[in-house]
This record gives C-alpha cells, structure tokens and sequence, in this order.
C-alpha cells in the first residue's frame, strides 16, 4: 500500500514520473535494465535482500543513481551501513509528502536529505569519533607510492621493481614513512594512511 502510494504521489506531480515499484532488491535488479531512475527510495527491510545491503548492488549497476532510504528503522546501526554502502540520504517514513517530493528534488541536484533525527544521529557519531588524526603529511609523491603498492599486498621486491628503485631504498623509504606517520609496522602504516586518506 505504502508503495504504490508514494507512486501515485510521484507520478501526481507535476516534473516527476515514478518509473517503477518493486517488492523486492531482487525484482527491481532485474528490471532495473529497462528503466533506470534518477532517483531510487528504498526500504531496509525487504523480503530477501535488506535494502540497505542492496544499496551497493544498485550502486554498482548504476554510479550515478541517488539513492535515498525510506523506512521506519533510525537505528543507528541501519543508517551507517545504507550510508557507506552508497545512500546519499536517509529518512523516516512519516516524512510528509511535501517533505518527501523536496527530499528527492535535493537528492536528485546532489544534496543529502535526512530526517532531522536522523542528521542529529549523524552529527553525534561525527562528535564522538572526533576530528581525523592530524599526521605529519610530509611524505613524498614516491613514499605515498610506495605506500600505495604496499597496500594492495605487495612484497618490498615487487614494490621496488614497479618503482624501479633497488630494495634497499625502499627499506629507506620505510623508515622514513614509519618517523613521519608515528607507526612501528607496514600494517599500521598502511592502515593510518588509509584512514588519513593519504593514499586511496
């Protein structure tokens, strides 16, 4: 009922058309080919596939598909993982639907609607974690590279042969990145690069 009401609003107003409703991840997946929307309104709690497991796989089909959370559930556990798995905004279902229509126009000219609860949510997570650790970013353009190619698993060898530079010189390199990153290990150095989006 909910669903083909809110199509039945969509459709109602005047610079919108709802290309579609589904009942599950799985049944909007396989049609998704036909019509892909500019903007998706999904659910967590679907039969099959949570919806907010499914936000990736619909991510992956489409990079540029704004997808926004509708459901009922503002745990806080919810809201995190449909975020970082690609939502762009999250809101309760007793949104209005003034609210609504304005949320999927925001979301469409790339902002970030939330439910006032949920913003509160994220804030706090935010204040709780506290600002990104500050480093002395001082690495050069070929210790970050070097940090790079350590990151997706490579050996000290093959990192010293894709840099063209000889092993010993990468252990150099390393003592350099451990004194400037305060870390003792390739592990913890990687990982704190990664978390100061040093390298990507």
């Amino acid at each position: 009922m909910t669903r083909e009401g809110l199509g039945l609003i969509i459709n109602g107003t005047p610079g919108y058309n709802c290309v579609g409703t589904f009942i599950s991840v799985e049944e909007a997946l396989r049609r998704f080919a036909d019509k892909t929307p500019d903007v998706m309104l999904l659910d967590i709690h679907l039969p099959g596939i949570l919806g907010s497991e499914g936000v990736r796989m619909f991510k992956e089909k489409c990079p540029t598909l704004q997808i926004l959370m509708l459901t009922i559930y503002a745990e806080q556990e919810k809201v995190f993982e449909s975020i970082c798995n690609g939502a762009c905004g999250y809101l309760l279902k007793k949104t209005p639907p003034g609210k609504l229509l304005e949320a999927i126009r925001e979301a469409h000219e790339g902002g970030s609607p939330m439910s006032p609860e949920i913003a509160r949510k994220v804030v706090t997570l935010f204040q709780k974690i506290g600002p990104p650790e500050k480093l002395d970013q001082n690495l050069s353009p070929q210790e970050k590279r070097l940090l790079a190619l350590l990151a997706e698993g490579n050996s000290y060898k093959v990192a010293a042969a894709r840099l063209n530079i000889s092993v010993n010189t990468v252990r150099n390199y390393i003592r350099s990145i451990y004194e400037k990153l305060h870390v003792h290990s390739k592990s913890e150095a990687v990982s704190k690069a990664l978390r100061s989006h040093l390298i990507s």
